[in-house]
């Protein structure tokens, strides 16, 4: 059955997200992250109190590709 949609306001879509308008069958969003950090960097809560000094964080990434993200219509 068709789908009947009034006026629409798109104001930001996110690089995983789906904006879809009328009948659909399934949608899968994909998407992928790498994410390097030092310490410390991922602490919260109330009160926290650190004192890594001189923390580095070294990344030396020589691989292009880690794992690929396809799509299932390629399958």
């Amino acid at each position: 059955m068709p789908a009947q949609v009034g006026a629409v306001k798109v104001v930001s879509i996110s690089s995983s997200s789906i904006f879809n308008i009328g009948d659909v069958y399934a949608m899968a969003p994909e998407s992928s992250a790498k994410t390097f950090a030092g310490g410390g960097s991922f602490n919260t809560g109330d009160g926290i109190s650190i004192d890594l000094s001189n923390s580095t964080t070294y990344v030396n990434d020589e691989d292009t590709i880690d794992q690929s993200t396809i799509n299932s219509d390629d399958i």
